[in-house]
């Protein structure tokens, strides 16, 4: 019986050490196994990493590509800017420069017609220095014709005198008929001498008035004639800044829509192959 028991023991021993040989085993088994998968786990993490990084290369490079299309057509927009800059900077520099051509100009007209005016009051002063002159020795002619005059009357007097002393009544009735007659021819005379020189200087006076009228009437043309250039001038200046503006406002908004159409042709070429690996240039059909 101990034998049989011990036999049932010693087998039973067996089996229990043989079954804990067989779970370690199968512990270590599945211990491998574990090893196996996180091994496999790992290297599937590895290659999904090295995949995403070689996506986000791409994604970099792509967008790297689209940021330097981008950065481009910025640069081109800011050198049309640049450029329209200075264009109106010239056309603002030409402007300064027809003005400050037109203010020579002005000047120029003004300084010539200061001088002319001036030569033309010189010779205005120098004719009626000379008309002046003209009537002082009308004057003087007058006044010595007065005087000799009366120093004939003078004589004509003393010699009625003498003989009217030497003559009898009637000599002296008739030389006193005879002087009364020469005192009226003589003050006839002197309103004769009167009236003509009034109707000289009425005559002068005259020429004088129409000689002024007429120059008034010139400088007034010529003012007016002045001021309608002027103003044609103004016109044509407004006009060509106008046009300038316009031209340069043209210019922009071209510019602006060849951008607009590089930009929906670039974005358009990006919708249609959104996976490119742009081993060629997506934008090769816009340079």
């Amino acid at each position: 019986f101990r034998n049989a028991e011990g036999k049932r023991i010693r087998d039973l021993e067996c089996q229990m050490k043989s079954a804990s040989q067989q779970e370690e085993h199968e512990s270590y088994e599945l211990k491998f196994a574990g090893e196996r998968d996180a091994d496999v786990y790992r290297k599937q993490i590895d290659a999904e990493k090295r995949e995403s990084l070689n996506f986000r290369n791409r994604e970099a490079a792509r967008h790297d590509a689209v940021m330097s299309e981008l950065s481009s057509l910025a640069q081109e927009k800011e050198h049309e800017s640049h450029v329209l800059k200075w264009l109106g900077e010239n056309d603002s520099n030409q402007y300064l420069a027809d003005q400050a051509q037109l203010r020579r100009r002005s000047l120029a007209f003004r300084n010539t017609e200061g001088k002319r005016h001036r030569d033309i009051d010189d010779e205005n002063r120098a004719k009626l220095a000379e008309e002046n002159a003209e009537d002082e020795e009308l004057k003087a002619a007058c006044q010595r014709d007065v005087e000799q005059f009366k120093e004939e009357s003078a004589a004509t007097e003393s010699a009625s005198l003498r003989l009217k002393g030497k003559e009898t009544f009637s000599g002296r009735m008739q030389a006193e008929n005879e002087k009364e007659l020469s005192i009226l021819e003589k003050h006839d005379s002197h309103l004769l001498d009167t009236a003509a020189w009034q109707d000289v200087n009425d005559y002068a006076e005259e020429c004088k008035r129409r000689k002024r009228l007429s120059l008034a009437f010139r400088a007034k043309e010529k003012r007016r004639h002045f001021q309608v250039e002027k103003e044609q001038a103004k016109s044509k200046i407004r006009q060509q800044h106008l046009d300038t503006l316009y031209r340069s406002e043209d210019a922009r908004y071209i510019e602006m829509a060849k951008l607009k159409e590089k930009a929906r042709i670039a974005l358009e070429e990006m919708n249609r192959s959104p996976t490119c690996s742009f081993g060629a240039n997506p934008f090769a059909t816009l340079m």
